[in-house]
């Protein structure tokens, strides 16, 4: 087959990054197999994992799958089939980990490629570099690229995995005849671990007429879980052979048929050419990143905030109805689950920078509310009580032995006040008739029934978890309550803004929830809180983002008292709201060090991924990333949403910064600039 690579696009492709201070690349040069922690190369639909193993990724997750693998009763996001792994033998010796040198890997953020180079003794030095393509939401690339140091033989062999859980695995090898081309097709498919989903992978190489004649393939089935195809070719020294794979996975949660669709997407791809591909591939990745944040000043937090962008980009896609869990495609962390952490923490980013991305987030919920009407009635309420872990069905997914699951109400408020945020933002009147207030009259309704009325100013929400998850069962939360509050006022705006008489209960209730406080004005983050250390802000979190507490004075007396209670053990996003409310108070100084705070300590090695956790082992925490995207955008930015919608308030920069500049947002795509 003839494939016509532009030598622009040839050298583009192949160019390193490594070395570069560019504020768009994050290099990986010292890498420790026992000490890794990948980078994700994702579009959306599938994640790839990184890995230390040269030409490998660790793990392949698809989105908005679920399957159970005995962690903890529950489902969890499904991993699939390794099927974009290779294996090279060079002289006849396969090379593995401790063959290798000069191993760095470096991720190109403004393409979402990364690219790894490693050294084959003096005989062969090699660059790979891996795409999850963002215009083809089921399909990976991977170009390789062999230049002899002496000369040699070569057998680089494309090779698809089965991980341990996926059952009744079937490997199959076809080629398509035509006279002009044919097209090998390596595929797998097999059962997800309860036999609730079919997944299938399927991968083809593509080689440049640059080389020649196209060597001839082979394949090999070693047992049920691998088989590969591989070929031979002599290369004299100095010469350069370039090869690619492409390769597509999909399952039953998407398909009726996923082995012949992902032959035909594989065929699909393979037929392209990786010029098409990788030019359309770029194309969206330079659409995406018109909304960026550019800081003047600063290198490493240029680097820092936009690694935190590329992966909120990179874990969802506009166009579905699939969310975000806080590990996004990078693990099984946390089964792959939604939690809160989505709509208060990853969502206001996406929101203000890609509300098209953010719009599916918002689906995803739409369409599971009949379910969350189910668990409202089922622990008898009215409306629709969302559970505290979501995944595809929109039932309750928390383990059992977590009281979360019954108990922290507050994600109902937290998806109620997302909704009401994204019609702030577009004025889609269509969509909030459609969707947003159909979820917030439900919102409404639960909490309108969840309250006990106990008299003016005592309708009590009792017997609930809080942000603040150290703290069981308790009443009165404040920030529940606070949610409760702005949730139910929403909702009779939202009926209002439609041309609807909101259910005058709705503010009713409002009006008589009770935020507590102690005897010196403090506000009481629960009805038993005596001052212990708590995981996470909690009150603070009245301030910032839900604007209950507008008090200067008052804000600065929370912050006064919370700020010594906070864990170093807490997960990131609290110091996230920490700075977001010192940089709204003008203070940059303490405002930048709980910025930094906020995610700097959690990084891993090599590529500083973040984990939950200051020295944890749990990345990459899209959570954390969200929150330390707020205090940049809402907090040295300044931006607020609003009914007015995304409005700019004074920013305030840390010294260390010349200049903020946040671009492309919202739906006009406004610049606002800090200096």
């Amino acid at each position: 087959m003839k494939h016509i690579f532009p030598v622009a696009l040839l050298i583009l492709c192949s160019a390193g990054s490594f070395g570069q201070d560019n504020g768009w690349t994050i290099d990986a040069s010292k890498i420790d197999a026992n000490n890794y922690y990948g980078v994700t190369v994702a579009n959306g639909m599938i994640g790839l994992v990184s890995s230390p193993e040269p030409m490998k990724v660790r793990d392949v997750v698809l989105n908005g799958v679920y399957d159970y693998y005995q962690r903890g009763r529950v489902s969890n996001i499904l991993k699939t089939f390794n099927h974009i792994n290779m294996n090279l033998d060079v002289d006849g010796q396969r090379i593995g980990q401790k063959e290798i040198s000069d191993y760095r890997q470096s991720l190109d953020m403004k393409r979402a490629a990364l690219a790894t180079t490693f050294n084959v003794g003096d005989k062969v030095s090699v660059r790979h570099t891996l795409y999850a393509l963002r215009h083809l939401p089921y399909t990976a690339l991977a170009s390789i690229e062999i230049t002899a140091k002496k000369d040699v033989r070569i057998t680089p062999m494309s090779v698809i995995e089965a991980p341990n859980h996926l059952t009744d695995v079937r490997n199959l090898y076809s080629e398509i005849d035509r006279p002009h081309v044919k097209i090998p097709l390596l595929t797998s498919v097999g059962k997800s671990p309860s036999g609730r989903h079919t997944v299938a992978v399927s991968n083809s190489i593509i080689f440049s007429e640059a080389h020649g004649q196209e060597p001839v393939l082979i394949h090999e089935d070693w047992d049920y879980n691998m088989h590969l195809v591989k070929f031979y070719k002599d290369l004299k020294a100095g010469q350069t052979y370039q090869f690619w794979v492409v390769a597509s996975a999909t399952s039953t949660g998407v398909y009726n048929d996923p082995l012949n669709e992902a032959e035909r997407l594989t065929v699909f791809a393979r037929l392209e050419g990786a010029a098409r591909l990788l030019a359309r591939h770029e194309a969206e990745w330079e659409k995406i990143w018109r909304s960026d944040i550019v800081i003047e000043g600063d290198l490493q937090a240029q680097k820092d905030i936009r690694f935190a962008l590329y992966h909120l980009y990179s874990f969802v896609r506009e166009g579905t109805a699939f969310s975000l869990s806080p590990m996004g495609l990078s693990g099984l962390g946390y089964n792959g689950h939604v939690f809160w952490d989505t709509e208060l923490w990853m969502y206001p980013p996406l929101l203000m920078m890609q509300p098209e991305m953010a719009k599916s987030v918002l689906e995803y919920r739409y369409q599971r509310l009949e379910a969350a009407r189910q668990n409202a009635f089922s622990h008898g309420y009215k409306g629709a009580m969302f559970p505290w872990e979501s995944s595809d069905e929109g039932s309750e997914d928390t383990p059992v032995w977590a009281l979360t699951g019954p108990f922290q109400h507050h994600i109902t408020g937290c998806v109620g006040w997302a909704f009401w945020k994204y019609y702030q933002v577009t004025k889609d009147k269509t969509w909030l008739r459609d969707r947003g207030y159909p979820v917030l009259k439900e919102v409404a309704d639960f909490w309108s029934s969840r309250v006990e009325r106990k008299g003016p100013g005592r309708y009590e929400i009792n017997n609930v978890i809080g942000a603040n998850e150290w703290q069981e069962n308790i009443d009165n939360n404040a920030f529940t309550n606070g949610m409760a509050i702005t949730s139910l006022r929403y909702a009779s705006q939202a009926a209002r803004e439609l041309g609807l008489a909101p259910n005058p209960d709705w503010e009713h209730v409002a009006q008589n929830v009770p935020i507590l406080k102690f005897p010196d004005g403090v506000t009481r983050e629960n009805a038993t809180y005596d001052g212990v250390d708590i995981k996470q802000a909690d009150v603070n979190l009245l301030a910032y983002p839900l604007d209950i507490i507008t008090d200067r004075t008052q804000i600065e007396k929370d912050l006064k008292y919370y700020e010594p209670r906070m864990s170093p053990n807490g997960p990131a996003m609290g110091n996230s709201v920490l700075a977001t409310l010192y940089a709204k108070l003008g203070n940059p100084d303490k405002a930048y060090s709980w910025f930094v705070k906020s995610y700097k300590p959690n990084e891993v090695q090599p590529f500083g991924v973040l984990a939950e956790t200051a020295g944890g082992t749990n990345p990459y925490f899209a959570t954390g990333a969200g929150g330390m995207l707020q205090a940049v955008i809402a907090g040295f930015g300044g931006l607020q949403i609003t009914d007015q919608g995304i409005v700019q308030q004074k920013g305030m920069l840390p010294k260390q910064w010349k200049s903020l500049q946040i671009k492309g947002v919202g739906i006009q795509k406004k610049d606002f600039t800090v200096k």
